[in-house]
């Protein structure tokens, strides 16, 4: 079941990205790089890390008007990541240009509500106070959109599943049982989000923070 774990290398460095993938290679199904590493390393940087033959996740959550969006997945084409993700917010058609301009076997994800967002947040920025109620309406608009799947926490995934039952579900958020709750506010062990119906779990930090982080990878492989 270790296919089904992306490890999160959320970090700039990039000897300590290219160190953790090596690590825990033999325990998970890919890598995720977003925001941190992407922006400190660029397009060089992801091939770099490529390069190591491991499914790669590219978590950008783009969030921009459809024509904006849709040409900068067109200058990601040449990195052909195995997933990557926009905003569910950014409405339908953004969603269809995304996809429409993604490369062929390219899963495009649309992120619902952030895991560390609660209900109190929610309604401080003026939406429903219902994770899972926006949620359920953010993947029926993904859906139609024609787009691969979404992004949700393990409290949501198996709601947005029976609605969607050939959808991809991706559950970032998941911490093994005792695990520091770090930022995250809506959180679920693997082994329950993957029953639930995730398609693959992101972990990060309780991997990647571990003394040995092969061995950490391998414990929560074991709960699967």
């Amino acid at each position: 079941m270790s296919g089904c774990i992306y490890v999160a290398l959320d970090t700039p460095d990039i000897d300590r990205a290219r160190a953790l993938a090596l690590a825990v290679r033999n325990h998970v199904g890919g890598i995720k790089l977003g925001l941190e590493f992407f922006l400190a390393h660029g397009q060089p940087g992801v091939r770099e890390m490529a390069s190591l033959g491991l499914p790669l996740f590219l978590d950008l959550k783009l969030h921009d008007i459809p024509n904006t969006v849709a040409k900068a997945i067109q200058a990601l084409r040449p990195l052909a990541p195995a997933i990557l993700t926009v905003h569910a917010a950014g409405g339908r058609a953004m969603m269809e240009d995304a996809k429409a301009a993604a490369p062929i076997g390219t899963k495009v994800v649309a992120v619902t509500i952030l895991t560390s967002l609660d209900g109190s947040d929610l309604a401080a920025i003026g939406m429903p106070a219902d994770p899972q109620a926006q949620v359920t309406r953010l993947a029926a608009l993904a859906q139609d959109a024609g787009i691969d799947g979404i992004v949700c926490s393990g409290a949501e995934v198996a709601a947005a599943k029976k609605a969607w039952p050939g959808g991809f579900f991706v559950v970032p958020g998941v911490r093994p049982a005792g695990g520091e709750a770090g930022d995250q506010k809506r959180m679920m062990t693997p082994a329950a989000a993957r029953r639930a119906g995730a398609s693959i779990l992101v972990i990060g930090r309780p991997i990647t923070a571990a003394d040995d982080p092969d061995a950490a990878a391998r414990a929560i492989e074991a709960t699967l």
